[in-house]
């Protein structure tokens, strides 16, 4: 069944197609996952958000203004569980809840000028066939380049449709960590895609685009909890990318966003006005 919060849904700048997770923390279950950070991020840039996931209602999603939630309802959200070891994180998929399909997308959201499709576990069609008109689709691709084994085990994998989806979008963000550090599969992607940004963590990301590569450093702050810090590049950068045009630019800026980001945990960790206008006027 599929249950709009906000009905018929109004026209948006901006939206997110992915599952929201529901995360299992020592602190007890918090929802999180891309379409969650995207919609934060992309509201504290001033933007009216969509949203089209699927939800199982474990714990109460916060009430965004400016963001609508087109829910399908489902028994149990996708559950993750991350366990962090001084050898890096483990990350565990205890339910994946079913897929999504570009039929679920409102009439009044397909044609909106920034869509996003972020799956976090396969949940998202990664060929669109022509059901959506942006004027600029970005991918994080992260979702279709996981696996898993029998015990929940995340694991990184080869994406089949990588060439055809990646020509497709006008944008692309994956993390070095979604390909396991294989930069042959990473020069691939940048072949195959207008413009890819690789996200590196506290190095900071680089960009592809037009022949040419060039990284941008992260800025030195404190970082407390690194959850969402992809996400939230992402969203500053297509919608940078948008704005303005500037692939340089938009990389620029989207580093700086999700610098602030690791500095507070969870959701609280979405960039402030004074952040936003900092990132904004910073020249260097």
């Amino acid at each position: 069944m599929h249950v709009p919060l906000i009905a018929p849904p109004t026209p948006v700048d901006y939206l997110v197609v992915g599952h929201l997770s529901c995360d299992l923390t020592p602190e007890g279950p918090r929802p999180g996952g891309t379409a969650l950070y995207s919609a934060l991020s992309a509201r504290a840039l001033g933007l009216r958000v969509g949203v089209v996931t699927a939800w199982g209602g474990e714990t109460s999603l916060p009430s965004i203004d400016g963001v609508q939630f087109h829910i399908v309802h489902t028994g149990r959200s996708t559950t993750f569980e991350n366990i962090y070891t001084p050898e890096g994180r483990i990350q565990i998929l205890h339910h994946a809840a079913p897929g999504l399909h570009f039929r679920d997308v409102p009439q009044t959201w397909r044609g909106t000028a920034v869509i996003h499709l972020g799956p976090i576990a396969g949940e998202v069609p990664a060929l669109t066939g022509g059901s959506l008109s942006p004027s600029l689709l970005g991918l994080t691709p992260q979702g279709w380049l996981r696996c898993w084994d029998r015990s929940g085990r995340i694991l990184p994998c080869r994406w089949p449709l990588a060439q055809q989806a990646l020509a497709q979008a006008g944008a692309a963000v994956i993390s070095i960590e979604d390909v396991a550090g294989d930069e042959e599969q990473v020069e691939a992607m940048a072949l195959a895609c207008r413009v890819l940004a690789v996200t590196e963590g506290a190095a900071g990301a680089r960009l592809y685009w037009n022949g040419d590569l060039r990284r941008f450093r992260a800025r030195a702050l404190p970082e407390v909890d690194a959850t969402g810090a992809g996400d939230i590049f992402a969203t500053a950068f297509f919608t940078r990318l948008y704005a303005t045009r500037d692939p340089w630019e938009a990389a620029r800026f989207a580093t700086c966003f999700a610098s602030h980001s690791v500095t507070r945990r969870g959701v609280a960790g979405i960039p402030t006005a004074d952040e936003i206008q900092a990132c904004l006027v910073e020249v260097f």
